[in-house]
């Protein structure tokens, strides 16, 4: 009887999922289009499949701790906030156009994901999204660390947002712009351009 019911729901889902390419497929796909609730279920669907249970069970060994805090979130401001943002609500230029858009992590859809959750989802990444993977060797302590620094989001304060936007990355046009300020406000004249003879 397992074996039917599991059959026949994958057949439901084959076949809903086939009549929604019919569908979609007159009119083409584009990433900016916002997702349909039949693609949400799917990519949720999915992502939950794609978590092991094991994955699940497994308890954070990155201390609670200040220090850990502040390396995570140094770590998130110059690798994952071009996508996530510095307080984690996906409202970046890159975030907002991925398809489907980077979730703002500090709502209940990732804050309820347990810590092994959380963390087999850094290391792994998630199929048909803008997630990557992050599991190479030798990086598990700073994926668990990134988890201690996904669950104080909801709590970030205005000072350490300011402070993480000097460790963001920067264009080389945001890095002549500073520049530029910080020689102005030393007192430093613009360049002037000179002719050169030869």
């Amino acid at each position: 009887m397992v074996w039917f019911l599991g059959g026949a729901f994958a057949l439901m889902i084959l076949g809903c999922t086939a009549t929604y390419m019919a569908v979609r497929g007159a009119h083409g796909f584009s990433a900016l289009d916002p997702p349909t609730m039949t693609e949400r279920w799917i990519a949720n669907t999915a992502r939950g499949m794609a978590i092991p249970s094991t994955a699940k069970q497994l308890t954070n060994p990155a201390a609670d701790s200040a220090e850990v805090l502040a390396e995570a979130r140094a770590h998130w401001a110059d690798h994952c906030a071009s996508c996530h943002a510095n307080n984690g609500s996906g409202d970046t230029e890159m975030g907002k156009h991925l398809y489907p858009p980077a979730p703002d992590m500090r709502n209940a859809e990732t804050q309820n994901k347990t810590d092994g959750e959380l963390f087999f989802i850094i290391q792994n990444g998630i199929r048909m999204t803008g997630m990557p993977g992050w599991g190479a060797s030798g990086h598990e302590e700073d994926s668990w660390k990134l988890v201690r620094f996904i669950r104080h989001l909801p709590t970030l304060s205005a000072q350490e947002e300011l402070d993480m936007q000097e460790l963001n990355p920067k264009s080389p046009d945001e890095l002549k712009e500073e520049q530029e300020e910080k020689d102005f406000l030393n007192g430093s004249k613009p360049n002037e351009t000179k002719s050169h003879h030869h």
